[in-house]
């Protein structure tokens, strides 16, 4: 199959860091809009785009792209696609659907007419009259918003954000992807110590190790299109051991963090040891206020009790202050949080040196960040 255009699906905010990795993962035509980045590839590019990127919640191929004001010009467009080309017709066809500012606002019949348009097409090109559809599950999405209509075929399945090696949740747990873009947002650099003061079940260290031992996030997971008759199985597996020859996790070192909570400090061992960095990353269990280390030059990165979800924000705000005790001593180190919550940088006690306006889930976050006087 020849080269196609992809849809990497982002978190408001995200958009620019994942058109940054398409573009290191060599994909073409790159180009960045609202809550997605457009690309062009292979399809054995897209499942290197399912196992590398780390900020992406998924892939999808782009099928058709019009604008649409009835059902009828919908059906005509789902029915020229040439969805022989894409299935066999023994697939299970799982048709999603939504909609946002459009004529077309009912999901249910926008699936309807999708999934008639599909099977009725697949009857005059194959000559078939029956689908049992008891084949593998063939994801396909109707997104429409203000009458423009984009039907996706899904190639990752469930969430990127699911690297598999998560399998307990804490309180408040900060999906991988947003984790992932906390370590690339902020200043630590592989090489530089990096420390989480209120680490919880871990996610922030580990999307850490795994950028440092190039370790693709979906390296141990499967896609939904591998299922796909058009997936090129030899030529992806050819690539994906390119990147499993790359790994290096010896050279995972200097990552570390602590809780107050001991039985957060559990999940967070036992999702290390899932995600295969058992002895990379060091946990204990300590208040930030005891937090004392020799290194210099690190990076403090953590995700703090916002007052939202534990409702005390007066505790929260004193957690705050003690955070920027925390950098006070140790001068040298940049200190860097994620928050809802207005009153960070007043509570904290200075401005910070960096804001970035982030989303985790549905809540507006700013990610702060104080820099530290670096010694050479």
């Amino acid at each position: 199959m020849d080269r196609k255009t992809w849809i990497a699906a982002s978190a408001f905010g995200l958009e620019g860091a994942i058109a940054a990795e398409l573009r290191r993962l060599g994909m073409e035509n790159v180009r960045a809009e609202n809550g997605l980045v457009r690309f062009d590839g292979s399809v054995a590019d897209a499942y290197i785009c399912n196992i590398s990127l780390r900020f992406c919640d998924r892939v999808y191929l782009l099928l058709a792209e019009s604008e649409c004001r009835t059902f009828d010009a919908l059906f005509r467009l789902v029915s020229a696609v040439p969805w022989e080309q894409y299935a066999s017709g023994r697939e299970f066809f799982h048709i999603s659907a939504q909609c946002a500012r459009s004529q077309l606002m009912s999901p249910r019949d926008c699936q309807s007419i999708a999934k008639k348009a599909i099977l009725e097409r697949l009857k005059v090109r194959s000559g078939c009259k029956v689908f049992p559809e008891d084949g593998p599950e063939f994801p396909v999405h109707v997104s429409i918003h203000s009458d423009v209509v984009r039907l996706l075929l899904d190639t990752s399945g469930s969430s990127l954000s699911r690297r598999g090696y998560r399998t307990w949740n804490g309180e408040a747990p900060l999906r991988e992807t947003l984790a992932a873009a906390l370590v690339e947002f902020s200043p630590w650099r592989p090489g530089m110590p990096l420390y989480d003061p209120c680490c919880g079940t871990g996610t922030i260290l580990i999307e850490a190790a795994l950028r440092q031992g190039h370790l693709a996030p979906g390296l141990h997971r499967s896609f939904a299109m591998e299922k796909f008759s058009f997936f090129p199985a030899k030529e992806a597996a050819i690539r994906k051991q390119a990147l499993l020859d790359a790994c290096a996790p010896e050279r995972i070192y200097g990552i570390s963090g602590s809780d107050l909570d001991a039985s957060a400090v559990d999940l967070a061992e036992r999702h290390i040891s899932q995600a295969g960095l058992t002895g990379r990353i060091s946990l204990s269990v300590l208040p930030l206020q005891q937090v004392t280390l020799e290194e210099t030059n690190g990076v403090f990165l953590c995700n703090p009790p916002y007052g939202e979800r534990l409702g005390d924000v007066e505790a929260c705000r004193s957690l705050y202050h003690d955070l920027a005790l925390l950098q006070k001593r140790h001068p040298t180190w940049s200190l860097c949080a994620i928050s809802s919550d207005p009153g960070f940088e007043k509570a904290f006690g200075r401005r910070a040196d960096r804001k970035r306006r982030l989303y985790n889930g549905r809540l507006e976050c700013q990610f702060f960040t104080f820099m530290g006087r670096r010694l050479r």
